[in-house]
């Protein structure tokens, strides 16, 4: 008696997880997730600005900190407001400049992306390297 309570008690829970049918006829489209946009805490990108090869890197704590070469080129912090990477420099007054970038990016991968003055720029996701000026 206690294996049929067992066996009915299993049958009644794996009912109740099934889901339906879909009618015949009609097509279910799972809707996809919006992508999240990665944060780039923790990331280090190389591209040329001012003529000049930029290597960045943005530590855990949203502090950047970028050189072309040996030379300090700028530093500042990072934070992602809407969707958008944006990033204020302590060097100048230009305030905020906020970056629209795609989803994710690999390491060795590059990607075009354009500020919200207008400004584009082709930028390459390169292993992360803690710097210092």
């Amino acid at each position: 008696m206690k294996k049929l309570i067992a066996i009915c008690s299993i049958a009644a829970l794996a009912a109740c997880g099934s889901p339906e049918p879909a009618e015949e006829g009609v097509v279910v489209e799972d809707a996809e997730a919006p992508a999240e946009i990665m944060s780039l805490n923790e990331t280090s990108w190389t591209f040329v600005m001012d003529g000049q090869e930029i290597i960045e890197s943005i530590d855990a704590d949203g502090n950047y900190i970028a050189n072309a070469g040996d030379e300090h080129f700028d530093h500042g912090t990072y934070v992602m407001v809407d969707g958008m990477q944006c990033f204020t420099s302590a060097m100048d007054d230009d305030g905020q400049v906020c970056w629209s970038t795609p989803a994710q990016v690999a390491v060795g991968e590059s990607m075009d992306i354009t500020s919200d003055q207008g400004e584009s720029l082709t930028v390459t996701r390169v292993a992360y390297e803690p710097l210092t000026m």
